[in-house]
């Protein structure tokens, strides 16, 4: 009650007058007497400002900060580069503070940046049509598998290969709710997926694939594109890592006909996991079959160039029975980090921080694999995430590491139990030499039976 100009007497006479009641009791009446609390909570008592920003100091001690590690850890969220402009250009007030764009006429900065986003992402991944953003990559995913379902009249949709543990569980959830069902198709031997293990048949509205996928490796998408298409199937190719577009071919040439993926290694900070960008494109026959909104280029009266938002396909919007989605709004502000970050690396950029991202893979490959028990899982071409077989448990190396301040990567057995002895590995543009070297060196000390 400190910030209320009233004293708390009065404050609370006149709320309960107003309600016709004589005092605080007799608005839980309804309220059966064993359920009500009737002592003070056995919690300490309130502290003042001074003693709890103490208390918080204390609690901040025990943790440990992230930059005292070298982390090999990925599996959906990665550290790169972020030049400073972006902190700079998205402090400011005008894209911060924005909200929803609903008249265009005063919020022409808003949707201008978020038109130029959805260029960008039409450029990478080479399809036709890109929205204003979604909320994150398995979102993204799971707003594919629904828009493929309503364009094939379709009820199944089949995983292929290995798909982020994580982005199958969101698709399961949406596929519940929906009517929907799918199948997940286990990697091969490779730890790729393989196309003869698929059974594709006439009901399948889309196969899904993810390149890199969870465990690094390069998928073949074109066979898995063909196989689709053979059965009158959708190909939707996930991103988890969008840096791998700077070196991969774009899917659009390998024959997808959606492309969603998170976008947050174009210049988001991990954050703990958030908030991210997801992205969606797909092939211009489709567009009116998009979820969220889509932000279009035109000419006012006078010949200048004008934006504008052309299709939002929301209840809210159009007619309930007609809606795609029920997405409420896009990541604006995390879309304007990833379209500051594409346009100061630029497209030579881009492409040279994806190389040195699969140049020091292929260093730490090398290196880790030389130390005596360790060996690489899969022999599929990889970017900048592998896994490595162990000769103890994952889990019990990578816990021995950290004493050396060293997150080894992902034990595998958290998400496949019987992947006990499997590590994955991830290096970016910001892990050095010298970090590498530590990492096979302090591999070697971890104690496993022979």
């Amino acid at each position: 009650m400190r910030y209320i100009p009233n004293s708390v007497a009065s404050v609370r006479e006149s709320m309960l007058e107003s309600m016709g009641v004589k005092n605080v009791g007799d608005l839980f009446v309804g309220i059966p007497h064993n359920l009500l609390l009737t002592e003070p909570l056995k919690i300490p008592p309130a502290e003042s400002e001074t003693e709890l920003i103490e208390s918080f100091k204390k609690l901040a001690g025990v943790n440990r900060h992230p930059d005292s590690y070298a982390s090999f850890l990925g599996a959906g969220v990665y550290d790169h580069i972020r030049p400073l402009v972006i902190d700079t250009l998205i402090s400011r007030s005008e894209f911060y503070t924005s909200y929803t764009p609903y008249q265009p006429e005063v919020n022409q900065g808003t949707v201008h940046s978020i038109f130029e986003f959805q260029t960008m992402i039409c450029q990478l991944t080479g399809m036709d049509v890109a929205n204003a953003s979604m909320y994150d990559g398995s979102t993204a995913l799971a707003e594919g598998m629904l828009m493929a379902s309503r364009i094939t009249g379709r009820k199944k949709v089949v995983c292929a290969g290995a798909l982020h543990p994580e982005y199958t569980a969101v698709l399961k959830t949406y596929a519940h709710f929906a009517g929907l069902t799918v199948e997940t198709v286990g990697p091969g031997a490779e730890g790729i997926g393989q196309v003869s293990s698929l059974k594709l048949e006439k009901d399948v509205a889309a196969v899904i694939v993810q390149s890199p996928n969870f465990f690094g490796c390069v998928e073949d998408v074109t066979a898995f594109a063909t196989a689709a298409h053979e059965v009158g199937a959708l190909l939707i190719v996930s991103v988890a890592e969008a840096i791998s577009l700077g070196i991969l071919k774009p899917p659009a040439e390998l024959g997808a006909d959606i492309v969603t993926g998170e976008g947050q290694s174009f210049g988001l900070a991990p954050s703990y996991g958030g908030p991210f960008v997801g992205f969606f494109a797909a092939r211009d026959k489709f567009q009116r079959q998009m979820p969220g909104r889509l932000i279009g280029q035109a000419f006012d009266q006078n010949g200048n160039r004008a934006f504008t938002i052309t299709m939002a396909t929301r209840e809210q919007h159009i007619r309930r029975e007609k809606a795609t989605s029920n997405i409420c709004t896009n990541e604006a502000l995390c879309a304007l980090v990833a379209s500051i970050y594409l346009s100061t690396v630029g497209r030579r950029g881009l492409q040279e921080i994806a190389a040195r991202n699969a140049q020091k893979a292929a260093y730490a490959l090398e290196a880790i694999t030389r130390v005596p028990g360790y060996s690489r899982t899969f022999a599929t071409p990889v970017f900048n995430e592998f896994v490595i077989t162990t000769p103890a448990p994952a889990e019990t190396v990578v816990n021995s590491l950290l004493e050396q301040n060293l997150l080894a990567g992902l034990p595998l057995a958290k998400y496949y139990p019987e992947r006990t002895h499997e590590l994955l590995v991830c290096v970016t543009e910001n892990t050095t030499r010298a970090a590498i070297d530590a990492l096979a060196a302090a591999l070697a000390t971890v104690k496993h039976e022979d």
